[in-house]
């Protein structure tokens, strides 16, 4: 039996500004050749780009692949919650 290491939160590479991989993705909100929008480990984060395309998406593992001409990446701080008392 084999143990798998966990994977680190939120890693994002980006290669040539044409391959965007990223783990720590949770849900994807939107998509179209344009924007991806995207609930992960670290917050929303927004890609922006030009003929974008989703190569590779696993929930499972919180792996995501996109493909395209990347413009922007854009995270959002993850919302505090806020307790009765603060």
């Amino acid at each position: 039996m084999s143990a798998q290491l966990p994977q680190a939160p939120g890693k994002l590479t980006l290669d040539a500004r044409k391959k965007l991989t990223l783990t720590g993705a949770r849900e994807v909100v939107r998509f179209d050749e344009e924007l991806v929008e995207l609930n992960t480990d670290l917050g929303a984060l927004t890609i922006e780009g030009r003929e974008l395309k989703l190569k590779c998406l696993s929930l499972d593992d919180g792996t995501v692949v996109v493909e395209g001409h990347l413009t922007g990446l854009h995270y959002e701080e993850p919302r505090q919650r806020k307790g009765l008392w603060r």
